[in-house]
C-alpha cells in the first residue's frame, strides 16, 4: 500500500464491551462502545485481541478495544448504490391474481 493511500484512510481506535451469548434462546455477538463514535455506511470495525470462544449455553462479556477504518467519500457512495441493491433481493413481490398459493 503507498504512503499516499495510507495517509487518506482515518482509524480510530475505541475502547468496547462485547457481548456474546450462544443458548439456545440467543445467538448473538454485540459491540458496545465506550464513547460516542460517529459509524457510517462504508466504515469497517475489527475487534482487537485474541480470538474468542463462547462455548454452547454460556454468555460472555470482555472488554476490548474496536478499530474503526472510516471510508472516503467514494467508498460511501459505493456503499449505498450496492446496499440498495441488495436490500431490494430481500423482497418477494407476487402478481397473482386473489388465487391461494
Amino acid at each position: 500500500m503507498s504512503a499516499a493511500k495510507r495517509a487518506r484512510q482515518s482509524y480510530e481506535d475505541v475502547p468496547c464491551e462485547i457481548e456474546i451469548e450462544r443458548t439456545w434462546e440467543s445467538l448473538h455477538a454485540h459491540v458496545h462502545y465506550k464513547r460516542d463514535v460517529d459509524i457510517a455506511e462504508g466504515d469497517e470495525v475489527k475487534v482487537l485481541g485474541d480470538k474468542i470462544h463462547v462455548p454452547f449455553g454460556q454468555r460472555l462479556r470482555l472488554e476490548r478495544t474496536a478499530r474503526i477504518k472510516h471510508a472516503g467519500p467514494l467508498t460511501r457512495l459505493w456503499t449505498r448504490i450496492t446496499a440498495f441493491g441488495e436490500l431490494m433481493e430481500l423482497l418477494e413481490f407476487s402478481f397473482t391474481s386473489r388465487r391461494k398459493l
